[in-house]
């Protein structure tokens, strides 16, 4: 996978703590900060290294039919700024929330958080599948997988901190019209 700097390292880390044994400790407010500033990072990373910005993409992006359906360009950007800082705040909340006393409450806290990165890292997958390798196809595939790991990690948060989940629910419903969407524009241009 391309490696987008400090961005994608911070989600690496992220998915390694999720993986290590639980220590049932909180980590400190601020290296909690950090890590799960990755949330935001790791997807502006790969926005811009993928994205329609870049002139070749651009083009492309620009001759693709869309349904009439289609959000004006300007509220996607923002609206996944929004998500992806509803995913620092679930994934702050997880990090800082102990263990628990049992193991069973460790591991939910740390499986919560490795939905997390794997979502976050989707996010940068779906960029580069959409944009950097326009295959309309395998993008469908990645929106509908999120939609599915986004839901695991509400679940697995819900065990956690009702908060973090609920931060992690837009997720989930942007994912899920952003696949319908992805599905209605390689639907309109499948014969080019």
């Amino acid at each position: 996978m391309h490696d987008t700097g400090p961005a994608s390292r911070l989600c690496q880390q992220l998915a390694a703590d999720a993986a290590q044994p639980a220590s049932g400790e909180p980590w400190p407010p601020l290296a909690a900060a950090a890590l799960a500033s990755g949330a935001l990072l790791l997807p502006v990373a790969a926005g811009w290294a993928f994205g329609p910005q870049r002139p070749a993409a651009f083009v492309w992006y620009a001759t693709l039919r869309m349904p009439r359906w289609k959000p004006p360009d300007p509220v996607i950007p923002a609206a996944w700024t929004l998500i992806d800082c509803g995913l620092a705040v679930a994934a702050y909340r997880l990090l800082r929330a102990p263990g628990g006393p049992g193991l069973p409450q460790q591991q939910a806290r740390h499986e919560a958080l490795a939905w997390l990165a794997l979502n976050v890292s989707l996010i940068g997958g779906w960029s580069a599948v959409f944009f950097g390798a326009r295959h309309l196809p395998a993008s469908l595939l990645v929106a509908a997988a999120m939609v599915g790991t986004g839901s695991a990690a509400v679940r697995a948060a819900a065990r956690v901190d009702g908060v973090a989940a609920r931060a992690t629910l837009p997720f989930v419903g942007w994912v899920g019209f952003a696949t319908a969407l992805t599905a209605a524009i390689w639907w309109l241009n499948r014969r080019r």
